[in-house]
């Protein structure tokens, strides 16, 4: 059944979860996260997508920009 909304800013969404997987690491590990549950490839797109709206709205709601939370490795001689 199709579902309401507005289809360009799915689609624009479902794109940008698509295109950060290479480039974000933790968008990536929760990408092969959903996947290791049994996700189809779309429906572990489309739970990316969904996950990087809110993170959108909390930085629209803290006024704050995006931050990686890869942590840093220190490395000690």
């Amino acid at each position: 059944a199709p579902r309401g909304g507005n289809r360009q800013l799915k689609r624009a969404m479902f794109l940008s979860a698509f295109a950060c997987m290479n480039a974000d690491a933790a968008s990536r590990t929760y990408y092969d996260r959903q996947r290791a549950r049994g996700k189809t490839h779309t429906q572990a797109l489309l739970r990316l997508a969904r996950q990087r709206i809110s993170v959108l709205f909390a930085m629209l709601r803290d006024g704050t920009f995006y931050e990686s939370r890869t942590p840093t490795v220190t490395l000690t001689a």
